[in-house]
């Protein structure tokens, strides 16, 4: 027993115990570069919203926290970058960055950026990157996923045509979702070579400026563009608005686009939304509200299906809400309520009817859903009573035998027959859902693996809520 105890006693020094650095005026380390060299693997690093000027560094360490406390921690590089690269160099592994702003970045080979990654993999969460020659500049590296969300991209580019507001190499993947991403520099608003690309509830919105395409994918591979609000400027310097394999389909995989429930807004005088190469396998162009005069496709994919999309010249004719401040969302006269086709199918783990609806300025929420979707990136039929009263609260069991989840306290309606239940991880990804008969407080949802689930149930004009647990 005493031998065991001085085993426990020699081994505690070598633990590895995370560490919490505070960094900000006034405190002991008083810039971010102050810490760079000394934080170790797993590590948080809290720094206080301040302005921190000519602050550029490399980090080299692996699953490190970055957090901006009290607002935007702003590092303004005012024209420098941590080796002729970027205000942050991250060669380090799994880092999650919030509420961090990087601005004024700028080198003379002119793809200056907030962040240059040449790690593996990047979570990037309410974030700003504005005025840079790139905002993020991802570099090759076929193991890597970059997640990038809540998080505002405007003014970045070198006005040369190669750098954009945000530049993605050969990755595995990229998942961009609730962003805000606009007035790139003559480059493109999202750029990304990743192998697989899912681009969900986004306002890509050139307004008045002049950037080039809204999104480029110049070597394909799968594909889901979904729920996205996406405009394009009168001056912009391109007509095109989304370019998918023109630099040729290399990456590897299917290459398949999903085009659905966006809506596409065109000032300028003409231009053509999907600009594809030829030969890619499918593009599946559904549920889209398209404004302006817009040639709907250029290339030939092998599949093509064009379905339930609502295309017309005149911007007018769709009585949207506000379109001079760009506010798409529908009127109770626009177009394209109640008519689009409904998916009872999943592409990259997603569910091809929409959850979730940008919120400007970079929020999000819950779209309505009442079996009768409309088109485009928003519902017209919001959500306004509170989250308690929209969702009524029900205890639930899944049934290991029967793969049932037994549901308690519903309540019928005679004059409904319909259901629709979807089932979420834990993460919030779509698992899968179910549509049919209501006949029994019980619905048949198959083999789940273990974990923590949550679900929402609605029946005509009620919406239930609740989680449960599934066991080994």
């Amino acid at each position: 027993m005493k031998s065991n105890s001085i085993v426990i006693l020699i081994l505690i020094p070598f633990l590895g115990i995370s560490k919490t650095w505070l960094v900000g005026p006034g405190k002991t380390y008083t810039s971010p570069s102050a810490v760079s060299n000394l934080v170790a693997d797993g590590d948080s690093i809290l720094i206080d919203a301040a302005e921190y000027k000519k602050d550029v560094c490399l980090w080299k360490a692996h699953n490190l926290t970055f957090i901006g406390v009290g607002g935007y921690a702003h590092l303004n590089a005012e024209g420098t970058a941590y080796g002729g690269k970027a205000i942050w160099v991250i060669t380090g592994n799994f880092n999650r960055l919030e509420f961090i702003e990087f601005s004024n970045c700028s080198v003379v080979d002119r793809n200056g950026a907030g962040i240059r990654l040449e790690g593996t993999s990047l979570t990037v969460s309410h974030c700003y990157f504005h005025n840079n020659q790139d905002g993020i500049l991802a570099g090759d590296n076929p193991a890597s996923d970059v997640v990038i969300e809540y998080t505002e991209f405007s003014h970045n580019g070198a006005g040369d045509g190669y750098s954009h507001n945000l530049y993605i190499n050969h990755l595995r993947s990229l998942t961009f979702k609730f962003n805000y991403v606009h007035h790139a520099y003559y480059g493109h608003e999202l750029k990304s070579r990743a192998y697989t690309n899912v681009i969900l509830y986004n306002r890509i919105t050139n307004e008045d400026g002049d950037a080039s395409y809204e999104i480029d994918l110049p070597n394909g591979g799968p594909a889901l563009i979904m729920g996205n609000v996406i405009q394009q400027s009168r001056y912009s310097d391109n007509n095109t608005l989304v370019s998918y394999g023109r630099e040729g389909l290399t990456n590897p995989g299917k290459h398949s686009l999903y085009f659905l429930y966006n809506t596409i807004v065109n000032n300028e005088d003409k231009g053509i939304l999907l600009n594809v190469q030829t030969g890619m396998d499918t593009l599946v162009c559904a549920n889209n509200l398209i404004a302006g005069k817009l040639t709907l496709l250029n290339g030939i994919p092998k599949d093509f299906v064009n379905l339930k999309n609502y295309i017309q010249a005149d911007i007018n004719v769709f009585e949207f809400q506000d379109p001079t401040n760009y506010d798409y969302h529908l009127s109770k006269t626009s177009p394209g309520k109640d008519s689009a086709h409904i998916f009872n199918e999943s592409f990259l783990s997603y569910e091809l009817n929409p959850t979730h609806e940008y919120v400007h300025p970079l929020d999000s929420k819950f779209r309505y859903s009442d079996l009768h979707p409309d088109l485009g990136a928003f519902e017209l039929q919001q959500i306004t009573l509170s989250e308690s009263e929209y969702k009524e609260k029900v205890r639930c069991i899944y049934r290991e035998g029967s793969k049932q989840l037994l549901v308690e306290g519903l309540k019928f309606d005679p004059t409904a027959n319909e259901f629709l239940c979807r089932v979420f991880s834990l993460d919030g990804k779509p698992v899968l859902i179910k549509r049919g008969n209501v006949n029994s407080n019980s619905f048949d949802l198959g083999e789940l693996i273990p974990g923590y689930y949550t679900f929402t149930i609605n029946i005509k004009a009620k919406h239930y809520a609740g989680s449960f647990v599934v066991f080994r």
